[in-house]
């Protein structure tokens, strides 16, 4: 289950390759003023290397993606056609929970003897579904599934009946999160912990362990924030609690057990679970997001577009793909992956990379960067003016 080639791209000199790219952004003056990371938002750190390093690498700006969205509606205002929501998500949540509680049910009530066979088919098809099950709550996180809140909700709910712990509402939180805070300090639940960065370093055998333990490191980090419950965590505990006693009770005790090892083993050391070390794991200096183009996008629903993703989290997964169709001229020159299980066995294997492999900034220096896509708007705004009085005089 990987895809052609363990290539991880380069984009060494994609940003001056692209400045002199017509219609790519390069004309706009006044952003490169304000941010000279403009067009593709490439920064100046270098990554942090176990060992040799002590802590993740250091901004002084803030995230690329807001930015380099605006660079690419300057040449590309058409990419707003692919805004909206996916309707065909819920008839997938609807299909893969049936689907897994169906499973569950089989070894908890006819193959009851099947140990070996449980547990292969708890790891390919059940971490598989279980890697569904959280794109899905992924897209109904950014209200993609269907129009309005409630569909979204729903969408959600659903997807979590295959995952025995009431992650939907706490992901939507914490997520939404890390996108208005991308590397913020203690802000953004996805950067490592203090102690995941002292301990493990980059030595493969604590690298192993921890891919093996990652699915608590959910708990561990959100539980760091020491934020209390929301309202609709609460509704979501009971929720969970509901139809994880009517699995135990229909599917038997052993079922329950395929669908909690469906959620370790997808979660862990998975192919398809290889994107949360894709996605913000820095792999070359000055990328902070990567993208994954391989063939398995296709059975998780193009989750592997996290570039794409967080340059316009409007678009739902079946559009994903033709964001980069329609701007080659940024994401393919951006360093990206193409083999899920090439980024595992890089990430356990090379002494070079480990959890301190991300990028952080302070607070302060993310709202100076901010600062500057304000500025840029009165900036534009300004522009706008003036020439219309120029045309008028």
């Amino acid at each position: 289950m990987c895809s052609t080639t363990p290539a991880l791209r380069s984009a060494a000199s994609a940003a001056e390759n692209l400045r002199s790219r017509a219609g790519a952004g390069a004309k706009d003056e006044s952003t490169e003023q304000l941010d000279h990371r403009h067009p593709l938002y490439l920064g100046d750190w270098i990554r942090s290397i176990p060992g040799k390093d002590d802590d993740i690498a250091k901004d002084d700006l803030d995230e690329p993606h807001i930015k380099r969205k605006l660079a690419i509606l300057e040449s590309h205002p058409e990419i707003k056609t692919l805004y909206g929501y996916e309707s065909l998500t819920k008839w997938i949540a609807l299909l893969t929970a049936s689907i897994q509680v169906a499973v569950a049910y089989y070894f908890g009530r006819v193959a009851t003897d099947s140990l070996w066979g449980m547990l292969a088919c708890t790891y390919i098809v059940g971490g598989s579904l279980t890697q569904v099950f959280g794109v899905i709550i992924h897209e109904a996180t950014h209200g993609l599934c269907g129009e309005g809140m409630a569909i979204n909700r729903a969408v959600g709910l659903v997807a979590n009946i295959g995952i025995p712990f009431p992650i939907y509402a706490s992901f939507r939180r914490y997520h939404l999160e890390h996108h208005a805070y991308q590397g913020v300090i203690g802000h953004d639940p996805d950067l490592p912990l203090d102690w995941e960065v002292k301990l493990i370093r980059g030595n493969p055998l604590l690298k192993f362990v921890f891919l093996f333990f990652y699915p608590m490191m959910y708990v561990v980090r959100g539980a760091a924030m020491q934020k209390r419950p929301s309202r609709w965590e609460l509704y979501n505990w009971v929720f969970t609690i509901t139809t994880d006693a009517l699995i135990w009770m229909y599917c038997g005790p052993r079922g329950f057990l395929y669908l909690f090892l469906s959620l370790w083993f997808g979660y862990g050391i998975h192919p398809a679970a290889a994107h949360f070390i894709q996605e913000h794991f820095t792999f070359d200096d000055g990328q902070e997001t990567y993208s994954y183009y391989g063939s398995l996008n296709y059975l998780f629903l193009n989750i592997g577009y996290h570039n794409e993703h967080h340059d316009f989290t409007k678009v739902p997964w079946s559009n994903l793909r033709k964001v980069r169709d329609v701007a080659p001229e940024f994401y393919n020159t951006l360093a990206y992956h193409t083999s899920w299980v090439m980024v595992l066995v890089r990430f356990i294997l090379s002494k070079d990379i480990g959890p301190q492999s991300r990028v952080g900034r302070d607070y302060e220096d993310h709202r100076k960067g901010r600062k500057m896509v304000v500025d840029r708007k009165i900036a534009a705004s300004s522009a706008a003016e003036n020439s219309r009085h120029g045309d008028v005089e």
